[in-house]
């Protein structure tokens, strides 16, 4: 690793981000998913969020081929589900609380969920943008899970 490398990976280190789960519906009618800490909002009119999505993805296909992809920031007490969606396991679903809502794999109990119908996808480097209006969900509050300085067991501390 070049001294440029490693100083982008320390200054992104320092770069606090929520952590989401990205799922969508694969070819083979499967629910697939990732988790991401590259998400943010991209316009409020419509409503939509930017993901960027690397190719070495098992589920890259799924949402740059797929219409529809969902949206699922995590809680702070959601460490787990991140480490399950993390993994490289075939199954993540198993033993985790989800359903399908309209074609996109939905996981219950999240701090949010926001159901996307992909808009734009550009390709660059070694991942794939994805931008999706959204379409439906919920947001029901609480602490997010964020991650920071290579971490997911960083929590943030309300200000009183």
């Amino acid at each position: 690793m070049d001294g440029v490398e490693q100083t982008f990976r320390d200054a992104m280190a320092g770069l606090a981000s929520g952590v989401a789960v990205v799922t969508a519906r694969r070819d083979d009618e499967r629910p697939c998913g990732l988790v991401a800490t590259s998400v943010s909002s991209f316009s409020v009119a419509p409503p939509s969020v930017l993901v960027s999505v690397a190719h070495t993805s098992r589920c890259h296909a799924a949402l740059t081929e797929r219409d529809a992809f969902g949206v699922h920031l995590l809680a702070a007490d959601q460490e787990r589900l991140a480490h399950v969606f993390a993994g490289l396991g075939d199954d993540k679903f198993a033993g985790v609380d989800w359903s399908w809502d309209d074609g996109v794999p939905r996981i219950a109990r999240t701090l949010s969920y926001l159901r996307c119908r992909r808009s734009a996808l550009f390709e660059l480097y070694d991942h794939s943008l994805l931008i999706g209006d959204v379409t439906g969900g919920s947001a029901d509050g609480g602490d997010p899970l964020v991650y920071m300085s290579r971490s997911l067991d960083w929590r943030l501390q309300r200000g009183r």
